[in-house]
């Protein structure tokens, strides 16, 4: 039997093995380390390549209304309260579609700022467009953050899907068909090295493969307390500065600002807690 004739049977005999849910006829061939592609690997399911498969592998997000009216998730039910996020949403997007932007960073210069609870809101806003797919990741991994402002628990970390100790398909939880969570149900010892290392960048290529999002949007830790972010906030589109009236000094901003433009591309500042708004963006929201 000549060589084109061996390897047409063993093709027949892989297709074969295929449709009978067996494994691959034969040794399975080595692959070189350096060689394989960095990336998550395939939820079990669907076909490579379905997007809708993979997301609805992922378990819902159980949703507590009176906790998310208690942590000032105020986007979640949409209407005149959801009004500035929304309006914020749509400048991000408009940003994000003009120059070719994914990767979102919503950062503060110090702690308190807000950016758990306005990451929150956006994903709530954001789940509000239909026709698009947002992933949410808590990558302040010094705390639960974003876990403990949508009222859930768990066991696992955002470090350890990182560490590639925990699959994101089973550690993400999922909001209707186009938002994903992944959330940090503890801290992590060191962050820092987990979020600068070669093995983060890799998973996080994976994952964005796999699920292939239209926005990604990233709560990350504040730039002047650690160091955590700085070195991460390269892999970033760009980032969102979010600062807190009478609260953040200009030097602060001033300060952040230089350190961003130096990471990533600056999307803007936003001003949060501000308690003068007298007509700003949402509270017109019935002029009709």
């Amino acid at each position: 039997m000549d060589r084109l004739q061996v390897a047409l049977n063993k093709a027949r005999a892989k297709r074969e093995a295929n449709m009978r849910g067996g494994q691959e006829a034969g040794p399975p061939q080595a692959q070189d380390p350096a060689q394989a592609p960095a990336q998550e690997p395939a939820p079990p399911g669907p076909a490579a390549g379905d997007r809708s498969g993979a997301w609805n592998i992922i378990a819902p997000l159980n949703i507590n209304e009176k906790a998310l009216v208690r942590n000032r998730l105020v986007s979640f039910a949409g209407g005149k309260e959801a009004g500035p996020f929304d309006m914020l949403r749509t400048k991000m997007l408009q940003q994000a579609k003009s120059h070719g932007w994914r990767r979102i960073a919503i950062v503060s210069p110090h702690s308190g700022c807000g950016k758990s609870t306005t990451a929150g809101n956006l994903a709530f806003s954001f789940s509000r467009q239909q026709d698009l797919r947002t992933l949410v990741l808590d990558f302040d991994l010094r705390r639960k953050g974003l876990a403990e402002l949508l009222a859930q628990r768990g066991q696992d970390s955002m470090g350890d899907v990182l560490e590639r100790r925990v699959a994101f398909q089973s550690h993400a939880l999922r909001l209707g068909d186009n938002i994903a969570f992944g959330l940090n149900f503890g801290p992590v010892t060191n962050p820092s090295e987990i979020l600068q290392s070669q093995q983060a960048a890799e998973v996080l290529a994976g994952i964005e493969d796999t699920y292939k999002p239209d926005i990604m949007l990233f709560d990350t830790p504040p730039l002047m307390a650690s160091d955590d972010s700085h070195g991460f906030l390269e892999t970033m589109d760009c980032a969102l500065l979010l600062v807190a009236a009478e609260q953040t000094t200009m030097d602060e901003i001033d300060v952040a600002e230089r350190q961003l433009a130096g990471l990533t591309n600056v999307m803007g500042i936003v001003l949060n807690k501000c308690r003068y708004t007298n007509g700003a963006h949402g509270y017109e929201y019935d002029y009709y």
